[in-house]
């Protein structure tokens, strides 16, 4: 006898996991939004085997629960998605507004939270993002990347601590590295005279001693010469208290980001290592300004999971690249996307920027966008838009980049 018509969707349950670091409120509802279960478990594996078996008791298959939870990642997300579940990654923001839309008190809780989970994969699954099933490999990379990205972050957060620093009571400094204050450069002269008087001493032999030992090669003695002449500039002068003070301020800061260049060169090393394995590696590195590192980021975001983006509008809907149109009455407004993988988004427009001295295709269409009346930032971001559609076409089909199939209509008009 055949089963009737929509017995699959009958047996499907739904599952709202409110997750933290001690323990998971869950709920597991039926197709009409009834509970079946509820409950919290702790997190670990004893946790994870409870989470089964309450769904477990609804569900004839791992497939059979539709899961929705606030993150894309860890090890919790990682057992649901090996369990066979089907796992969706929601938004806070959309957490947030689907709560609203059923109760206007305001109230809020984590049992609460995991019922109104369990309510949007029920109801709105479909405006939802599957958690990809992305390689071991991509994921590797993408721990590598994020951490890379977020020390590269945090040094700038010091470089800036640094000048400001610098700022005010060693403008000497500053005349002689500029914005180069990362640089090996400046971390080595500095962590021998910290303060004006003991960059006055410096010696030329002595400043090129520490030139050196930094990794320097090559113009030590001219680059010695301008660091001196630079520190021994005239320039005003704070009290001795407050000179002091700022010494070993700037000592510390240039510790750290000292030790931070150290970690993100390893982390560098490691990173390209992983990605030249990846299969999708050369077909990312054929396009205009990806190199290895920037490459890596743009993998690690997108992920390699083949069935992950219908099209290409999918992939710059998650990169954030492609606009969004407010529209009423008369009014109609095109914005950047707010909403939106931040990581991806830094990396893809880093990747618009490196490309205009790349490709003529990339920069052409540069300067068609600031010939129609876009900011630099707007005609970036439809540069990355259009980059990533390419990038998309390139990994479906399997081809390198070709700059002539890239930008058909804009070599034309070069030519």
């Amino acid at each position: 006898m055949p089963l009737p018509s929509g017995w699959k969707e009958q047996l499907l349950v739904f599952v709202g996991i409110d997750w933290s670091e001690k323990h998971h409120d869950i709920c597991v509802v039926d197709r009409e939004g009834e509970i079946l279960a509820k409950g919290r478990v702790a997190e670990g594996v004893e946790g994870i085997a409870r989470l089964h078996e309450l769904v477990a008791e609804h569900a004839e298959e791992p497939e059979d629960a539709i899961v929705g939870i606030e993150t894309d990642r860890g090890l919790l997300v990682g057992a649901l998605v090996t369990a066979g579940y089907q796992v969706f990654a929601i938004n806070p923001l959309s957490v947030d507004r689907y709560r609203d839309r059923h109760s206007t008190s305001g109230a809020k809780s984590d049992p609460g939270d995991a019922k109104v989970l369990a309510d949007i994969v029920r109801t709105d699954r479909h405006n939802h993002r599957p958690v990809a099933g992305d390689s071991e490999l991509a994921e590797a990379i993408k721990l590598l990347a994020r951490t890379h990205q977020g020390f590269v972050w945090e040094r700038q957060r010091h470089v800036n601590r640094l000048r400001s620093s610098l700022r005010e009571f060693y403008p000497q400094a500053l005349e002689a590295f500029g914005t180069g204050l990362a640089s090996r450069d400046a971390v080595a002269v500095l962590s021998i005279a910290p303060t004006p008087d003991l960059g006055r001493r410096l010696s030329r032999s002595k400043i090129a001693s520490g030139l050196r030992r930094a990794g320097r090669q090559r113009n030590i003695e001219t680059r010695a010469e301008q660091i001196q002449a630079a520190l021994r500039s005239e320039q005003l002068q704070a009290p001795q208290t407050v000179t002091r003070a700022y010494g070993s301020i700037v000592s510390s800061l240039v510790t750290l980001i000292v030790g931070l260049n150290d970690q993100i060169a390893g982390l560098e090393q490691e990173l390209e290592e992983a990605f030249e394995d990846h299969p999708d590696a050369k077909i990312l590195r054929s396009l205009p300004g990806l190199g290895t590192v920037l490459g890596a980021r743009v993998l690690a975001e997108f992920g390699d999971d083949r069935t992950r983006y219908l099209d290409a509008r999918g992939r710059k809907n998650y990169a954030g690249t492609s606009p969004i149109t407010k529209a009423s009455g008369t009014k109609r407004v095109v914005l950047a996307r707010f909403a939106r993988n931040e990581q991806l988004f830094d990396a893809c427009f880093l990747w618009a920027f490196s490309s205009l001295t790349k490709s003529p295709g990339a920069r052409a269409y540069y300067d068609l966008q600031r010939a129609r009346g876009k900011t630099n930032n707007q005609a970036l971001r439809s540069l990355a838009n259009r980059l990533v559609g390419i990038l998309h076409g390139c990994l479906r089909h399997r081809q390198p980049y070709d700059e002539s199939v890239a930008w058909p209509s804009l070599m034309e008009r070069a030519a």
